[in-house]
């Protein structure tokens, strides 16, 4: 047995009468055995870990103080609940257990929820209250007032309850109105849809369509439980009636129920029936106040025009009488009529001398003439000694440019030109390296046959040019000791110029 295991080899197992199972056996054996004896249950937990899936399927846990419990909510039922769950909330699930086996876990199928118990649903509401007010929704300066008396209500309410009579019935004996209602749900499953989607379909309405668009609304409904006005209360009416453009009064419960749209509505009425008198003035009230403006605006009016007829007779004393004003304007105007005709003579008979004595300082059309040939004239003579004195000074100076070019004159610049490049041609010579050649230099060039000036800029084996006097002479140049440049090689001697006529260089 030892030797066994020490080389690795495991006993062989003993037989056994327990049956074998797989894995798929077992979970399915779990997962009926969860089912046919947690068939139909109600389990009271917090929710916790709240998910919802893009299918729209709801993951959530039921925790207490021992315990957590995983559950699942399917699509189709999440859109059902009469609660919409969160985290933190206490509620009553109701459904069955079963297992997954793909996870080996057990977990509760809900097809219904509820809160457990009223304290659960109003921390709820309050958390719900702070956590909206918190974005806005219930701030005082974005409710819209209510119109004065408006054409056309809508109503969001059941068709068959009291509460719609009531509100037909309270217009009808203050102020008839065209209403338009909207029926729905006002409790259980589907009633926050249907109540938001009343509310935004009336505000979807076009003003010119063939259902006209109400100018006022009113969510009602009649008294009941803290569950039974719940619906009110969810995120998705108070949203509704926030974002609502046509202004909205809520008018759910009686006066001491307290609902989240309360908040949200432009205005709140305790009961429908006061919603109804909210929304309309009476209209026998509006008839004698209608009445009563016009009799005191009648007399108004009158003492208003009382009072400026006595005003206007007592400015009138003041004044003097039209008749005499016109008498007197009347007067001067004739003074100023005869003034007038007075004066006009003594005024045509100025006029006309000073015409006369401007007259005679004119002159006739033969002296202007005359006085223009004269300046013609002048101007003429004037131009003709200036011509002759500018030709005067031309032949001057034509006399002198040919006296310039007589042949003597040319004759002697020509030598003196000559005299003056002889000068620089003996300048130049001076200048000249052949001078220097002759003293016994030599001018050292390179097989490109530019000039050497250094030793350092001789390779050994390079090939040079040797310029003296008399001709030139090709070398080698060789390395002496060190590396540096020695004797040349034996130089060939060349041409007197090379083989060919070579110009001197100054270099």
């Amino acid at each position: 047995m030892n030797d066994l295991r020490t080389i690795g080899v495991a006993p062989a197992a003993k037989p056994s009468n327990l049956p074998e199972y797989s894995v798929g056996e077992i979970s399915q054996a779990v997962k009926r055995t969860l089912e046919n004896a947690f068939e139909r249950v109600r389990v009271r937990g917090e929710i916790s870990g709240l998910k919802r899936a893009g299918s729209g399927h709801v993951y959530l846990c039921l925790k207490d103080a021992d315990a957590v419990l995983d559950a699942v909510c399917w699509r189709g039922t999440a859109g059902r609940l009469a609660v919409t769950p969160e985290d933190g909330l206490e509620v009553v699930a109701t459904g069955r257990v079963t297992s997954f086996p793909g996870r080996s876990k057990y977990q509760l199928v809900i097809d219904s929820l509820e809160v457990a118990g009223e304290g659960a649903l109003l921390k709820l509401l309050e958390e719900r209250r702070r956590r909206l007010a918190a974005e806005g929704l219930f701030d005082a300066d974005r409710k819209r007032p209510i119109p004065l008396l408006p054409e056309v209500i809508g109503v969001v309410t059941s068709p068959t309850g009291a509460v719609i009579r009531d509100i037909l019935h309270r217009l009808a004996d203050r102020f008839p109105r065209h209403v338009i209602l909207w029926p729905v749900l006002v409790q259980g499953d589907g009633a926050a849809a249907q109540i938001a989607a009343a509310i935004q379909g009336f505000n979807a309405l076009a003003a010119d369509g063939t259902v006209p668009r109400p100018d006022l609304l009113i969510v009602a409904r009649g008294g009941g439980s803290l569950e039974d006005l719940w619906a009110f209360n969810e995120e998705i009416v108070v949203r509704a009636a926030a974002a609502s453009a046509i202004p909205l009064i809520s008018a759910v419960g009686h006066e001491t129920d307290t609902t989240l749209i309360d908040f949200a509505a432009d205005l709140r009425a305790p009961t429908p029936t006061a919603a109804a008198e909210m929304a309309v003035p009476v209209r026998a009230e509006l008839l004698a106040q209608v009445m009563e403006d016009t009799r005191r605006l009648v007399d108004c009016t009158h003492r208003m025009i009382a009072d400026r007829r006595t005003r206007t007779e007592d400015l009138a004393r003041g004044l003097p009488s039209p008749r005499r004003l016109l008498e007197e304007k009347a007067q001067r105007l004739d003074g100023w009529t005869e003034r007038l005709m007075n004066a006009r003579q003594p005024f045509f008979r100025a006029r006309t001398e000073q015409v006369a004595r401007h007259g005679a300082a004119l002159r006739t059309p033969q002296q202007q003439i005359d006085r223009a040939r004269l300046q013609v004239q002048h101007d003429g003579v004037t131009l003709q000694k200036a011509m002759e004195r500018s030709l005067a000074g031309r032949d001057h100076a034509l006399q002198q440019t040919v006296a310039m070019l007589r042949p003597s004159t040319l004759i002697k610049l020509i030598d003196y030109r000559r005299l003056h490049l002889d000068r620089l041609s003996g300048l130049l010579e001076s200048y000249s390296y052949q001078r220097v050649l002759a003293r016994g230099f030599a001018l050292v060039r390179d097989a490109s046959d530019q000039p050497v000036t250094a030793a350092a800029a001789v390779e050994p084996g390079s090939e040079l040019v040797l310029q003296f006097k008399d001709g030139e002479v090709s070398t080698v140049a060789a390395s002496g000791p060190g590396g540096k440049p020695g004797r040349a090689a034996a130089a060939k001697p060349r041409a007197a110029n090379g083989g060919k006529d070579r110009q001197g260089s100054l270099l």
